[in-house]
């Protein structure tokens, strides 16, 4: 199923808003348009809902995996290589315990940054539709429709009055919203 895109650019908040309660009107979700701004705006501005992150798991997940790693090569360093001194055991844990602190911390780490990285909702990079203006303050709303509801969505962001309609075919151009 192709996907087109529709992007309205609006130069204030309260027409942005109009603009995402016309699609919702319209029976749009919420995943089926993306708001673009340049300046981060409060959770639930635009009538998205606040989503549960997974950031908190990440950390945990790394230290585990640093942690076993940590073991596993102390352990199987002492196991290939076996030291025995004076009847002592083959595992010498406080040497052992350093190379797993280490192996904690450089995992916590390396998944803190994929975490960061993967919760971050980066933008889709398939995007075409995209205004200069949005960095000058504009804010865009892009909807990825498909191509017999294009029309639908397009008369849905001229009702809340935006600056400018863009389509993947071209600039729809402004123009007054039907009574």
């Amino acid at each position: 199923m192709a996907v087109r895109g529709v992007l309205g650019v609006f130069k204030d908040l309260d027409t942005a808003i109009a603009g995402v309660d016309a699609l919702n009107e319209l029976g749009y979700k919420r995943d089926d348009f993306e708001v673009l701004t340049n300046a981060p705006y409060p959770e639930g501005t635009f009538g998205e809902e606040s989503g549960m992150h997974r950031l908190g798991l990440f950390p945990l997940v790394g230290a585990a995996c640093g942690f076993a790693v940590g073991l596993l090569i102390t352990g199987a360093t002492q196991m290939a290589y076996p030291l025995v001194t004076g009847g002592k055991p083959l595992f010498s844990i406080p040497p052992m315990i350093i190379i797993m602190y280490e192996g904690t911390m450089l995992g916590a780490l390396i998944f803190t940054v994929l975490g960061v990285l993967f919760e971050s909702r980066l933008p889709w990079i398939g995007r075409a539709l995209y205004d200069p203006r949005i960095t000058a303050g504009y804010i865009g709303i892009l909807v990825r429709t498909a191509p017999e509801r294009e029309a639908k969505a397009i008369e849905a962001l001229q009702k809340a009055n935006p600056e400018d309609i863009l389509t993947e075919n071209g600039n729809v151009g402004r123009q007054p919203a039907r009574s």
